[in-house]
């Protein structure tokens, strides 16, 4: 009897365990459904198609005709149901924001357009993607970010794809939300070095905009408007399911024995396509079992959907000049929270070197390193941060399972803006 009952339990776990990764294998059959298929507009979207970045159809600068045909057709304004690719499905009920601002085609592609805008900026030269370009990982590999007359901060500029997933924003932290941190650069005197009330005017200048902000927004143009326009574009940024993804929608099934896998047979074998399509090599998937074993436990921070914790940690990066960034603390005040900085996404991490917030390392390899060294020995260092006495062959397998966290970003527009 006792027999029966274990039988019983154990097969109850291993349907729960590939159950569980058959919603990620349906959702990434319908991601790929979409590509493939054009179809009428649904307020039903899954996130990393080009469906809601590819800009309203047509060629060169947006005219007045064209916005109001978009901004008449009822569909544009419906509130969006999205999901989530593969990998970052797992992650649905960490998605932040869309209460508060919900995305429909009309505010997306209004975002999309601020987002590409120089004219955000105080003399013209200067969009949200100067420092956040889809060419470069939605980062910059410039070590700082360089601002109107080439002037530079003193931080690497962050990504900004998963944001869907991330609460606070800016490396300390400062900005509370999506939104806030969207027009906190406009007003910055080394980024966009404008000013709110001037860029709301300018803003208002532009036809094209007037007639979507007001179609949009029952308050027309405004800075709290601007800035929740680019952050349900910059929502809609993600990354797609990467060979790391699909290996782990494999794995459950190799767990099986042969007479359970008979039950899953369909599920297996597409599973099993899928995974051979996008292979991992066997240098990653070493370094997949390292980075999530106890000796060296990246997972402490780069953990989750989005291989992030969203929590700041000081690694002594930079805690040796003569007046450091304190990051964190500067927000807080909390001792503890001296030099700790929010932890990035190791998804498409391959794509936006220079790595750490003051981008001092140029190459995953050197960021290896500076872990396996256990960081920079300072008074605030984490204590998840320690030596971890790694061979040669170990700091390769990692920097390869980094890279098998890298998925296709998803397509974007960048012309097409008002006259």
């Amino acid at each position: 009897m006792k027999s029966m009952v274990f039988s019983h339990c154990q097969s109850i776990i291993k349907f729960s365990v590939v159950c569980g990764m058959l919603i990620g294998f349906f959702s990434q059959n319908h991601l790929e459904a979409a590509e493939k298929k054009s179809t009428p507009k649904s307020n039903k979207v899954m996130l990393g198609t080009a469906e809601l970045t590819s800009g309203i159809p047509g060629k060169g600068p947006l005219t007045e005709k064209e916005i109001k045909d978009w901004l008449g057709d009822p569909a544009n304004h419906e509130v969006l149901e999205i999901t989530l690719p593969l990998g970052l499905n797992a992650g649905t009920a960490q998605i932040v924001g869309l209460k508060e601002n919900p995305l429909t085609r009309a505010k997306v592609e209004l975002g999309r357009q601020l987002y590409f805008d120089t004219r955000l900026s105080a003399d013209n030269t200067i969009s949200c993607a100067s420092c956040h370009h889809p060419e470069e990982g939605f980062g910059r590999h410039t070590q700082f970010g360089i601002g109107i007359k080439d002037l530079a901060g003193g931080r690497n500029s962050p990504v900004s794809y998963n944001r869907i997933l991330s609460g606070p924003q800016f490396w300390d932290g400062r900005a509370a939300t999506l939104e806030e941190q969207a027009v906190g650069p406009i007003a910055n005197p080394i980024e966009m070095g404008h000013t709110h009330e001037a860029v709301v005017k300018s803003i208002k200048e532009i036809p094209g905009y007037r007639l979507q902000f007001h179609k949009i927004f029952n308050d027309g143009v405004n800075i709290d408007n601007i800035g929740k326009a680019i952050a349900a574009f910059e929502r809609t940024l993600v990354s797609g399911p990467s060979p790391f993804d699909y290996h782990e929608q494999l794995r459950p099934f190799l767990k099986l024995d042969k007479e359970d896998l008979e039950d899953f047979e369909a599920e297996y074998t597409a599973a099993l396509k899928l995974a051979e399509a996008h292979p991992m090599s066997e240098s990653a998937k070493r370094g997949r079992d390292l980075f999530f074993s106890e000796k060296v436990n990246c997972s402490a921070c780069h953990l989750g959907p989005n291989l992030a914790d969203e929590k700041y940690h000081n690694l002594g990066i930079g805690m040796s000049a003569k007046e450091p960034d304190l990051g964190r603390y500067e927000v807080t005040g909390k001792e503890e929270d001296k030099g700790a900085f929010k932890t990035p996404t190791i998804r498409n991490v391959e794509f936006s070197a220079p790595y750490m917030h003051d981008g001092s390392l140029e190459t995953l390899e050197e960021v290896v390193e500076h872990y396996n060294k256990g960081g920079d020995p300072n008074p605030y260092l984490s204590d998840k941060v320690k030596k971890l006495n790694l061979t040669e062959q170990d700091k390769k397998d990692l920097v390869a399972f980094m890279k098998a966290c890298s998925g296709p970003f998803t397509k974007v527009e960048s012309g097409r803006l008002p006259q």
